[in-house]
């Protein structure tokens, strides 16, 4: 007979990662390369093509949130397996409009931000460099060009984003060692700065969990 007082580890349930996007290519590919590295972690991408981001997606996360029962103020009740589930917004500061109102929708609807200054393309540098120099966007891809050949924005090529995904540690390191010179200089939100490590780190660490 089995031995009742004796149990297995219980593997922790898979958490959910909702994700709400700009652009056609670069973030698609990108998540979609974590999502494969990434296995016993549930990674849903929403990609929003509108005009007026990064507000437009922080209203589209924040409804996803509520008709999930993972915003603050939702109706329907959450299971115990979805307690851990999140929402996140991922945007750009860039010269978009509302990106103040962006991150206050957030945080009241509670939707969790990853927001790059300029753009996404320096989380992708900081895969394979340290870099940290005020650029406007253009520059930021110019210097992704030069150290990814198999990027080209004007032709709309992406880099092999599973090969940059096998750094994605050194990167989290890196964009918060940015972020701790932004927030020491009281400019937390300054150029450059990302804090799309903290969404990879949240995956990462659910994929553990999950697996074991």
């Amino acid at each position: 007979m089995p031995d009742l007082k004796r149990s297995s580890p219980r593997r922790e349930p898979k958490r959910r990662f909702i994700l709400f996007c700009e652009g056609k290519n670069t973030e698609p590919e990108y998540f979609d390369a974590v999502k494969r590295a990434c296995v016993n972690a549930l990674i849903e991408v929403e990609i929003i093509r509108a005009v007026g981001v990064p507000y437009t997606i922080a209203e589209r996360a924040g409804e996803r949130a509520r008709s999930e029962g993972l915003a603050r103020n939702s109706r329907r009740q959450m299971n115990s397996f979805e307690e851990t589930d999140q929402v996140w917004a991922v945007f750009d500061v860039d010269e978009h409009p509302r990106f103040n109102d962006a991150l206050l929708h957030c945080k009241q609807t509670g939707v969790r931000v990853a927001r790059s200054n300029p753009c996404f393309e320096l989380w992708l540098i900081l895969h394979e460099q340290e870099y940290d120099r005020y650029e406007t966007r253009q520059d930021m891809q110019k210097q992704l060009e030069r150290i990814r050949l198999d990027y080209a924005k004007d032709r709309g090529k992406t880099p092999d984003c599973d090969d940059m995904v096998t750094r994605v540690e050194k990167a989290e390191h890196r964009a918060e060692v940015q972020l701790k010179r932004r927030i020491d200089a009281d400019d937390p939100f300054g150029n450059p700065s990302t804090t799309a490590g903290r969404l990879t780190y949240e995956i990462r660490k659910a994929d553990k969990s999950a697996a074991r």
